[in-house]
């Protein structure tokens, strides 16, 4: 069984070195790595170069943002499954790839694979446990709920993964997950922490632009009607905590 990990990263010489060690150090071998940079200027090359026996591919260009690159690392991997680590974040422990595929097994291999993430801080310390954590049983119809598993956690094979869409600059990753959800015929969940997920936040614009597009995903695939009614229950649960938190401090 061959892993395809590609990471994508620019301008993030501060976090990629522990990504890919964290790679680099698994106790599976059977490992394709891969590097989509987007022409860094910060120093992000010299690791790269550092690290180039351990690389299978390597590409350092401009390109049209992160989805892009990502494009381009599914079209040069060639394992059975495509694994998108960003750079900040890493595999769980050296022996998680192992132990994915000691729980799997040989035969008749899931569409995708999938785990639980850690969150870690900007020096890789844990903060805490992924707030949604992944449901017992996944199915595309899950991720009306929102992202219920974490892009770094899941794995899906590279015969059914498409091309991400260019539209969405901000959520092309929920899109992707749910279009592979709908071609899988088996999900299987490892029940292992899967990831360390870098925490780095966006920015209060981005939010906003990236919470519409997600929206207009849930629209697409889960109708438009039952999408407001859910998010008119989103924001009530939020409003009701946040209350409750304040009358309670």
């Amino acid at each position: 069984m061959l892993f395809s990990i590609i990471t994508v990263t620019y301008n993030a010489s501060q976090w990629l070195e522990r990504t890919i060690q964290s790679v680099i150090s698994q106790s599976y071998s059977n490992i394709e790595y891969l590097i989509i940079d987007g022409n860094s200027t910060d120093g992000t090359l010299d690791i790269i170069k550092k690290y180039r026996p351990w690389i299978a591919h390597c590409v350092s260009e401009p390109d049209n943002g992160l989805y892009d690159a990502m494009n381009k690392g599914l079209k040069l991997a060639t394992g059975d499954y495509v694994w998108f680590l960003n750079a900040g974040d890493t595999i769980f422990s050296e022996n998680t790839v192992q132990r994915i595929v000691d729980t799997v097994g040989s035969e008749n291999l899931p569409d995708i694979v999938y785990g639980e993430t850690q969150i870690v801080d900007s020096l890789g310390d844990s903060l805490a446990m992924r707030r949604l954590k992944a449901p017992e049983v996944l199915s595309w119809k899950s991720f009306r709920m929102g992202m219920m598993v974490c892009h770094q956690s899941f794995l899906v094979k590279r015969a059914i993964a498409e091309p991400y869409d260019l539209h969405y600059r901000f959520t092309a990753d929920y899109d992707w997950c749910i279009r592979c959800m709908k071609k899988a015929d088996a999900i299987f969940n490892t029940h292992l922490i899967v990831s360390r997920f870098l925490e780095a936040g966006l920015s209060a614009a981005n939010r906003k632009e990236s919470l519409k597009e997600r929206y207009r995903i849930m629209c697409e695939n889960y109708g438009k009607l039952p999408t407001q009614i859910r998010h008119l229950w989103f924001a009530l649960r939020f409003y009701t905590a946040k209350w409750t938190k304040k009358t309670v401090s």
